[in-house]
């Protein structure tokens, strides 16, 4: 999809995507990622590294260690990255969709580098200083915002890994704040912390029990 694009003379172009929309606990990571024409070509030949076997920029269709891997080339790679993260009593205050946009605007806004286009994974980004399109299943055809997603995935990914540590018994190690059968179990037994989305309808249950 980028190549079309620099084909238009655009010097660098800007994918968005989030992770952790769906989870009822921990943060909400959106994450940035600007490439150049030089980049998205590096970007293209590690995917078709063969040495590697087959790999994709969907981070939700690969596994932990292919992500890592991605997040630290990509780290080298791109041109910019930024991310922003939301916590939990952010959304519970403010809502998820206007959470989720408004982290997706921040992070494309804050990327320092100056992006002549972005593109989003799935919704349109209202208030953009560039022009913007959506694309659906973003994370799958676009270099930009599935190497947003990866950065995304990894980055929230940590931070459930630290928030396990403090917060024994939970699993978030293990299913990273969504809404497994095991972590609806721990809360009942050990009760609902302050990650948790206390506005999710199957934590506000929990609550009201």
């Amino acid at each position: 999809m980028e190549d079309s694009l620099f084909a238009h003379e655009l010097k660098v172009i800007a994918g968005v995507d989030e992770a952790g929309r769906g989870a009822c606990a921990g943060p909400l990571v959106a994450a940035a990622v600007a490439l150049d024409h030089t980049a998205s070509q590096r970007l293209l030949a590690l995917l078709g590294d063969r040495k590697r076997g087959s790999l994709t920029l969907d981070s939700k269709a690969m596994s932990e260690k292919d992500r890592e891997y991605l997040f630290s080339q990509i780290e080298d790679i791109a041109v910019a990255i930024e991310v922003v993260i939301i916590e939990a009593d952010e959304i519970d205050r403010f809502g998820l969709q206007a959470m989720n946009e408004g982290a997706m605007r921040r992070a494309i806004s804050q990327l320092a580098a100056k992006v002549d286009y972005a593109l989003t994974d799935g919704y349109p980004i209202e208030g953009l200083a560039m022009p913007s399109l959506a694309v659906w299943k973003g994370d799958a055809v676009s270099l930009s915002v599935g190497a947003a997603s990866i950065i995304a995935k990894v980055r929230r990914d940590r931070i459930m890994v630290e928030l396990d540590g403090r917060f024994p018994g939970y699993g978030f190690a293990s299913h990273k704040g969504y809404s497994s059968k095991a972590h609806m179990d721990a809360i009942k037994e050990l009760g609902v912390l302050p990650i948790h989305r206390r506005s999710y309808s199957n934590v506000a249950k929990l609550i009201a029990r």
